[in-house]
């Protein structure tokens, strides 16, 4: 049993409670290791915001959503008056509803530009993969959440998107439609799917995702923040110790977050008073209509964190799996009578091409889909390992892989515009492109990030003071 320690002579009431905690419970102890003496960059700027406020808006989900399942009933035939219920008759509860919808919104907003800002800074390079992979599980966590969240309010657009969704995994060869019939809980998407969703939305994921969250949190706080040079700030200490470029995260960065979370509020606030259903975006107007399994709505889309990998699965088709195969056959030819790889290499890509083309052409483009909208979320886990240059952040890499980065932005919204939209000719096309150069940026990264002229790294972070 470790010693007790005794409270200071003279010490006030405060401290000698704390002193009792401290005996049974390392409460200054983790404090200290995790803000007052854990020691950030001093060159934090603006995309450092969205960690702390991702954290937020999960205890604003987490809170608003205890409020609405006290009185949200998961039952097909009263499912959508209890949400009228709530927000027409309980007490402020078109407030905690709208909190908890635009909440759904938020948080991936502050999560995708969270990854973004790891993407250009290099976050998921050594020693942070652990921290990376963690992010992207979390990432995986919330869209499952995201999802079977989506299905409680059984409203139109609820029932049908998951009707579409929930079919997909029907298009898996051999073990599809027992999947599907196990992911339902019936043949149809009825009372035991939206029972199913309920208690994973309330207890299963959240409980994963707060474990998550906690994973994160502390390999990160193992390894050190990042900063926008790339440049660690262990490398360099002062005789106590401490980083030479480190602040402690408190008081500093915690002030400093708050005025983000300031920010975040006002907007955050302005769009569950003014515009709560953001034009469609955040709250579809067919979903405020009750779910009818009888009457088809004329388009069906998902929520719009959804579309660009929705689209993706859209512009997977016949065509495009052809043009793969093509591709695929003619790399593989050129290969061989060109390439400057041993005989034996040659071949091996030759026999994987042939392999490629025979299972491009044995399923059926719905399932190169369904294989196309996961992978693209996937693919993000191995980042680290596919990363090969030889700086981290962007600040020193070639100029033009700003412009590579820049149209990765503008691609990914594409997509999820496309996604939004009913299909069409155009946009299927554009939907592809843009499919491809997504793939393209991360499977051919270990060749284009080695490439062009880099710029020297500091020894130290640049700062200005402000």
């Amino acid at each position: 049993m470790a010693e007790f320690k005794e409270a200071p002579a003279g010490a006030s009431a405060g401290a000698k409670l704390m002193n009792w905690v401290d005996n049974r419970f390392p409460a200054t102890k983790l404090w200290n290791e995790h803000a007052a003496e854990y020691y950030a960059p001093k060159n934090f700027n603006f995309w450092y915001f969205f960690g702390s406020l991702a954290l937020l808006v999960l205890v604003i989900q987490i809170v608003t959503g205890i409020f609405l399942v006290m009185n949200y009933k998961p039952d097909a035939a009263t499912a959508f008056a209890s949400v009228e219920y709530i927000m027409r008759d309980v007490p402020w509860g078109w407030l905690v509803r709208y909190m908890h919808s635009t909440g759904a919104s938020a948080f991936f907003v502050v999560v995708y530009l969270h990854m973004y800002r790891g993407l250009i800074y290099g976050s998921y390079r050594t020693p942070r993969e652990l921290v990376w992979v963690f992010g992207c599980l979390i990432f995986l966590c919330l869209m499952a959440e995201a999802f079977m969240g989506y299905l409680l309010p059984w409203g139109q657009m609820s029932y049908w998107g998951a009707q579409v969704i929930i079919n997909l995994f029907a298009a898996i060869p051999f073990i599809g439609p027992d999947l599907a019939i196990l992911i339902r809980g019936d043949y149809v998407v009825g009372d035991a799917t939206l029972n199913r969703f309920f208690s994973l939305h309330v207890i299963a994921v959240p409980l994963v995702l707060l474990g998550l969250v906690v994973a994160h949190l502390i390999a990160l706080h193992e390894v050190g923040s990042n900063n926008p040079d790339g440049v660690e700030i262990k490398a360099k200490k002062d005789a106590q110790g401490r980083p030479l470029d480190g602040i402690p995260f408190h008081p500093y960065y915690t002030v400093h977050d708050i005025m983000g979370v300031a920010g975040f509020l006002i907007v955050f606030t302005a769009v569950i008073f003014f515009a709560p259903e953001a034009g469609g975006y955040f709250l579809e107007y067919n979903n405020f209509i009750p779910a009818d399994p009888f009457q088809t709505p004329s388009h069906i889309a998902p929520v719009w964190y959804f579309t660009p990998f929705y689209s993706m699965l859209r512009a997977t088709t016949d065509d495009l799996v052809n043009i793969l195969c093509v591709i695929a056959g003619l790399a593989a030819v050129l290969n061989l009578v060109k390439g400057k790889g041993s005989i034996q290499a040659k071949v091996i890509a030759l026999v994987g091409a042939v392999i490629g083309i025979f299972l491009l052409k044995t399923f059926d483009a719905k399932f190169w889909g369904v294989v196309v909208m996961g992978g693209a979320v996937v693919i993000l886990v191995f980042l680290p390992w596919l990363d090969h240059s030889p700086v981290k952040s962007i600040r020193y890499r070639p100029d033009w892989v700003k412009y590579i980065y820049g149209l990765f932005v503008v691609f990914f919204g594409v997509l999820g515009y496309l996604g939004i939209q009913p299909p069409s000719t155009v946009g299927t096309i554009v939907a592809q492109v843009g499919t491809i150069f997504y793939f393209g940026f991360f499977l051919l990264m270990p060749w284009w990030s080695q490439l062009g002229t880099f710029k020297p790294v500091p020894d130290r972070v640049t700062f200005d003071a402000h």
